[in-house]
């Protein structure tokens, strides 16, 4: 079964509460897709594009599924909904309450209209890389042969960047690591 590789952000509550316990409830519905085999750590980061907007709250979790890409697009565009997103009435990279990212699926590379695999901006992104070399440090770029870790390695020699942009957060709703109960997502 392929590993999907899903970005999670939040920075407005929604039902389910606060940003953390959003990521907590959306990785929830996220396991009804698959098994959710590793999660990163709960990071604050900066907002990206509209600054004048609270910090989000990002995450990564590994998905194993059997969805194909677009399927699987189709399924975390409906969890979005189901926490309140209204992607067509919201401001590109305004405040939201609930994203979710494909990042990577496999050593897939798709060129779709609305999907690209990697996601194209992955690489430019501590809010995505930091989080994703927590549990897939080695997986390698399908189109330049790097590994995440050695983005992150490059990320940080950026002139401007700024280590204070990203700073990881507890939350007694979110376990970090690698499931142990591997098979209780996978209905």
């Amino acid at each position: 079964m392929p590993t999907a590789y899903i970005g999670m952000g939040a920075n407005l509550p929604s039902a389910a509460g606060p940003p953390a316990a959003t990521l907590a409830a959306a990785a929830e519905r996220l396991a009804a897709l698959g098994t959710i085999s590793a999660r990163s750590h709960l990071y604050s980061t900066e907002p990206v594009g509209i600054t004048d907007q609270p910090r989000f709250v990002n995450a990564v979790v590994a998905l194993e599924t059997n969805l194909e890409p677009r399927q699987l697009l189709d399924a975390l565009h409906a969890i979005e909904r189901a926490f309140g997103r209204n992607r067509p009435a919201e401001m590109r990279y305004g405040p939201r309450p609930l994203d979710l990212d494909i990042l990577l699926f496999g050593a897939m590379v798709v060129q779709a209209e609305g999907l690209e695999i990697p996601h194209p901006r992955l690489f430019e992104r501590s809010f995505t890389l930091v989080p994703l070399n927590e549990i897939a440090p080695s997986f390698r770029d399908p189109h330049s042969g790097l590994s995440v870790t050695e983005w992150v390695q490059r990320l940080c020699t950026v002139p401007h960047h700024d280590d204070s942009a990203i700073l990881p957060i507890e939350s007694d709703l979110w376990r970090p690591g690698v499931e142990r109960d591997a098979g209780r997502g996978a209905s």
